[in-house]
């Protein structure tokens, strides 16, 4: 670390700040890949077990924008749950490690249950993270899913942690003419990202290889295409 590093470290850690993310908004946003704990998850945290929040420093640091790191609960406090941090930020030099925090109910985006404890049931979550092959305006946001088809998987690995659902999925005409000139390729990624963009086509995720739809017809659907 340079002179300047440690000028900034010593900054940090005499006048930096630190404050903890609300993660609902996060949520609402991606909900096909951040998912909260159900609330009667966190109803059910006690002294013992340990919550993951957001920490967000002031200064920003170096690397991160935020850093996701447990707490062990001491106690409870109305909406609040007292503990100790028991990361060692990485980047964070005015929030050592054992800092006593104060968590709010909905800033707990993680739960580990101590050792033997009971604890609700989570709801069944399903996560999209098999991969598909999208147009990038559709992933940017700058265009909605106009046609998809489903065919057998030839671009995964066999040593991939989530394979290829098969999905291609495609922008309307001037979307894509857009990523022409932007010189921007179809991405290859998990279906999560491209549901919290378009997830108007959800109810056809898990139709067969061979499947194909267009967005179309006199209701603005989708519907088997060849069948307008």
């Amino acid at each position: 670390m340079g002179l300047r590093g440690l000028l900034r470290d010593w900054r940090s850690k005499r006048f930096g700040t630190w404050n903890l993310d609300d993660p609902r908004p996060i949520a609402a946003g991606a909900p096909y890949t951040f998912y909260l704990p159900s609330e009667d998850m966190v109803r059910a945290i006690a002294a013992g077990d340990m919550v993951k929040a957001i920490f967000r420093p002031d200064p920003p640091d170096r690397k991160f924008g935020a850093e996701r790191m447990w707490v062990e609960v001491d106690s409870v406090d109305g909406d609040d749950f007292v503990g100790r941090l028991v990361n060692t930020p990485t980047d964070i030099p005015q929030l050592p490690i054992y800092t006593s925090v104060r968590v709010p109910r909905s800033h707990v985006i993680d739960i580990e249950f101590a050792e033997g404890r009971l604890r609700p049931e989570e709801p069944t979550k399903r996560w999209y993270w098999e991969r598909c092959l999208v147009d990038a305006c559709v992933l940017d946001g700058r265009s909605n899913v106009d046609y998809l088809y489903r065919e057998d998987d030839d671009l995964g690995q066999p040593d991939d942690k989530y394979p290829d659902s098969g999905w291609r999925i495609r922008g309307t005409d001037e979307g894509i003419a857009e990523d022409e000139r932007l010189e921007k390729a179809p991405q290859y990624v998990a279906i999560g990202p491209v549901l919290n963009q378009d997830d108007r086509w959800l109810r056809l995720i898990d139709e067969p290889v061979g499947s194909r739809f267009i967005w179309s017809g006199p209701d603005r659907a989708f519907i088997t295409a060849g069948d307008e």
